[in-house]
């Protein structure tokens, strides 16, 4: 009798463990550990972040700064999942994000004449300083629509590659 139980017991814990890890192979989870990466501000998050950063025409302490202020962004980012479906290998899996909304900032018109250095030259330093000022003190929020596109590759649900716009909605820059 003992060993009938003991061999209940273990398949139990065996397909308790194969449980858990289909749990976590779901479309929806595999959206919720990708923004709760942003929110958590991991390894591959900051080293997207440095490219980008490092993809500016900002001075080094300004790169510093921009990097800080998007760390910023990316921990108090919010998100809901809406919807998911799942067509054989393929889903999708709606989501609602808010955000900082830094677009109105990015798409002001810049009158060159109010960044001139001393000799009379217009001074991208300067408007990149009074730009991050901007960004920095942004309260306004914005909510966006993403949906996430997944593909089932050796058993594992992968996010595909995220189009243009929807990494410039997680970046709160997004221009419509």
């Amino acid at each position: 009798m003992k060993k009938i139980l003991f061999v209940i017991a273990a398949l139990f814990l065996l397909s308790g463990c194969d449980m858990g890890k289909d749990m976590t192979n779901t479309p929806t989870k595999k959206v919720e550990a990708y923004l709760d990466s942003y929110q958590q501000l991991d390894d591959n998050v900051l080293n997207d972040l440095d490219a980008l950063v490092n993809d500016t025409e900002y001075t080094v302490e300004q790169k510093a700064r921009y990097r800080e202020i998007m760390k910023k962004h990316y921990s108090n980012l919010k998100y809901e999942i809406k919807d998911e479906a799942i067509d054989g290998d393929k889903a999708t899996v709606d989501t609602e994000i808010e955000v900082s909304d830094y677009s109105k900032i990015l798409s002001e018109e810049v009158n060159k004449d109010d960044y001139k250095d001393d000799q009379g030259n217009y001074d991208a330093t300067k408007y990149f300083d009074v730009q991050l000022d901007k960004i920095e003190k942004a309260t306004e929020k914005v909510k966006y629509n993403i949906t996430f596109k997944l593909s089932k590759k050796d058993g594992e649900w992968v996010i595909d590659d995220l189009d243009e716009i929807s990494k410039e909605k997680i970046h709160g820059i997004y221009i419509h």
